[in-house]
């Protein structure tokens, strides 16, 4: 179709373009992401149509939907066009999606590898503007019995009660456990203070027969695992 759309009400362009309709009739996977974008927003204005401002709000960050779900009702309606009910609406539908990627990594209960930690707990902490520290605790078979958030942090840091820790680790009778913390700042090195704390936590564990497996820093897009770099 040609560029003479744009000034047009979504209403008024060929059935086959309009993204709804092209969703009933050719599935969801037929549509871009900015089109999906466009059926939530749902109208345009005078000016610009639905789809138009989807690739508007959607080039502001890259074209990265992972981008743009960490954008605050504030900042979608900083968009001309984008009211409080459609910020929320952008909003819920990619929260949406962070949860249904959750779910599917919490289905792989089994921890077979550092990566298999990552799956599970990028979705939980790799994007984050704040440090939080949660423990993996494991059953026998390496199968998650419960992911726990021990502390919650600032930019920098948080603190860690190894007492907490623990008391939780027996009243779930878990016998190993996995130490994860994120870096917002995306630094992928382990500090003095992640060494310490990992050897405080793992010295104190074998006390009570039960080992720490790992500990993995998280960021948004990779992770670092102290067992993979024999840190452990």
């Amino acid at each position: 179709m040609s560029d003479e759309r744009t000034n047009l009400s979504i209403k008024k362009w060929a059935e086959d373009d309009r993204p709804r309709e092209k969703l009933l009739q050719k599935g969801k996977l037929s549509l871009s992401d900015s089109e999906l974008i466009a059926i939530l927003i749902s109208s345009g204005s005078k000016n610009e149509s639905a789809l138009d401002l989807a690739k508007r709000i959607l080039s502001s960050t890259g074209n990265n939907l992972s981008e743009l779900g960490k954008l605050s009702v504030n900042q979608l309606c900083k968009f001309k066009g984008i009211g409080p009910a459609k910020a929320v609406t952008i909003s819920a539908a990619l929260e949406l999606g962070r949860r249904r990627r959750l779910e599917g990594a919490l289905e792989q209960k089994k921890i077979t590898s550092s990566n298999s930690v990552f799956e599970i707990m990028q979705p939980v902490i790799g994007e984050l503007g704040h440090e939080e520290f949660w423990i993996v605790y494991l059953n026998n078979s390496n199968k998650v019995i419960e992911q726990f958030q021990i502390s919650k942090g600032g930019i920098t840091g948080t603190l860690v009660d190894v007492r907490i820790t623990l008391k939780k680790a027996l009243e779930v009778g878990a016998v190993s456990l996995i130490l994860v913390h994120n870096h917002p700042s995306g630094n992928l090195k382990a500090s003095e203070a992640d060494k310490q704390l990992t050897n405080k936590l793992k010295t104190a564990a074998e006390s009570l027969d039960i080992k720490v497996l790992d500990h993995i820093i998280v960021t948004e897009k990779s992770y670092l695992s102290f067992a993979d770099e024999g840190m452990l």
